[in-house]
């Protein structure tokens, strides 16, 4: 069964947070003439995980420590990888949670839709919160009764790596999981490395490729070399870093 967009956007809740319900578009917004290639990527899990932190420092190098309610945004980049330009699509996600139903997890009619939409999935918990990593596994079983055939590229991140002190799943539990999945597990800190967030992405959009037929068995080498923004949703993020900047350098004057 195919997924539509529906006609009028609505809204539903989850937690204390009201989200805009909105069509997840096919293609790329903003190209006239599309790359050869696109990679569709949609970033799942529970609340409070970082999920949208995770986004915005991949897209941009820059951490934002307080962000409005999710109304999952999808971020539209051209990106050059390996040499091949690339339409890579994000989609950011309200939360999912888990219930106490026979489905066992609850899931807004736009996340079915992103998970439909989607060539690859980030899985997200973070490592302070057991009952955002115990969502894992009921949230994997959905996407695949959505896909229950062929390969799934999937990653799983372990979200807060710079509060070990806070810890509450081992990096064990979370490699044995991602083993489980059949995807990689990485541990992150949207706050503190870039580096880490970013190496998670690349390789998910990697094995997303090599699952579409543009790999050659091999391990794709090169790095992710991401364009100016361009889209209207990075220009909102642009417009938020000069306010918290803004109020940074006001802070400071009145010191």
């Amino acid at each position: 069964m195919r997924l539509t967009g529906e006609s009028a956007p609505r809204t539903m809740s989850c937690g204390s947070g009201n989200f805009l319900l909105v069509p997840i578009p096919e293609y790329p917004l903003l190209d006239c003439a599309p790359p050869t290639r696109t990679v569709k990527i949609v970033v799942l899990g529970a609340s409070n995980v970082g999920k949208t932190a995770l986004i915005v420092r991949f897209l941009t190098k820059r951490f934002i420590g307080d962000y409005e309610a999710n109304t999952g945004a999808l971020y539209s980049r051209k990106v050059t990888m390996d040499g091949e330009e690339v339409s890579l699509q994000i989609q950011d996600t309200p939360c999912v949670a888990l219930q106490d139903d026979p489905e066992g997890l609850y899931c807004q009619e736009q996340i079915n839709r992103s998970i439909y939409w989607a060539d690859g999935y980030v899985l997200v918990f973070s490592i302070t919160d057991h009952s955002s990593f115990r969502t894992i596994q009921p949230l994997y079983q959905h996407v695949r009764r959505i896909h229950p055939s062929g390969n799934i590229p999937v990653i799983l991140v372990g979200n807060k790596s710079d509060l070990l002190r806070a810890r509450q799943v081992p990096a064990d539990e979370g490699e044995s999981l991602a083993a489980s999945l059949g995807g990689v597990y990485f541990e992150a800190s949207a706050r503190e490395n870039h580096e880490g967030v970013h190496g998670a992405f690349l390789h998910l959009c990697q094995e997303v490729i090599r699952a579409l037929g543009g790999g050659n068995g091999e391990k794709r080498r090169g790095g992710l070399h991401l364009a100016r923004p361009k889209s209207p949703n990075m220009q909102e993020l642009k417009r938020r870093f000069r306010q918290v900047l803004s109020s940074k350098v006001k802070s400071a004057t009145t010191l």
